[in-house]
């Protein structure tokens, strides 16, 4: 299990202007993603080392964005202005995530404009909307590129600022936060406020940004 993606929600400007914007801060070039048909969802990428990325993302007006959870929870911080949508996790097999949680993961995917299919399974978006601090889980189908392939890029997540409880997000994972990765810094704030993902921090070639 690893940190694989941040999720940041378009700000009232739209999907581009604020992939721009994001992209412009962290020295990154962003990639069209394409569209999440099963979700009713956009999104553009910024690909980061460490086979990481931002996903910025945007509701679409299609009915699979008021069915699908993801659309939902997408439609939800958009409408609040946009921001921190949340923290994914990768893992190799989410069955025991199914297991664990009582949950089936949903089937997920997206074709790129130049053609690429990516396919993936996804886990806990419903527990997301719940409770903004708790991490998604994502499987990438094995035949599929992942959305980091081929960035040129050095910049690198540092460190996530959660607000909620560590040991909250470690009985939804099954283990602490901070064995998902390594190099990422977990901070946990006001444990009794609204939870979620507050800021990010990232180590780039001009020093360390945090959105």
């Amino acid at each position: 299990m690893r940190v694989d993606h941040v999720s940041y929600a378009a700000e009232i400007d739209g999907l581009k202007a604020t992939a721009q914007r994001l992209a412009k801060r962290l020295g990154v070039t962003p990639v069209d993603g394409g569209i999440h048909p099963r979700f009713g969802t956009r999104n553009i990428i910024l690909p980061l080392a460490d086979r990481r990325f931002v996903e910025v993302v945007e509701v679409l007006d299609h009915p699979a964005s008021d069915k699908a959870p993801f659309g939902q929870a997408v439609r939800a911080r958009s409408e609040v202005g946009g921001g921190w949508l949340g923290w994914v996790v990768s893992v190799e097999d989410l069955s025991e995530a199914e297991k664990r949680l009582g949950r089936e993961a949903a089937v997920g995917s997206r074709r790129r404009p130049d053609g690429v299919e990516l396919k993936w399974r996804q886990l806990g978006v419903k527990g997301l909307i719940a409770d903004p601090q708790l991490p998604f889980y994502i499987q990438w189908d094995d035949e599929s590129p992942h959305p980091s392939g081929g960035a040129n890029s050095n910049v690198t997540i540092s460190g996530l600022q959660i607000a909620g409880d560590p040991d909250r997000v470690c009985e939804w994972l099954g283990l602490p936060a901070d064995q998902t990765s390594t190099v990422i810094d977990f901070t946990f704030v006001a444990p009794h406020g609204t939870p979620g993902l507050l800021a990010v921090t990232f180590d780039t070639p001009k020093g360390p940004v945090t959105i």
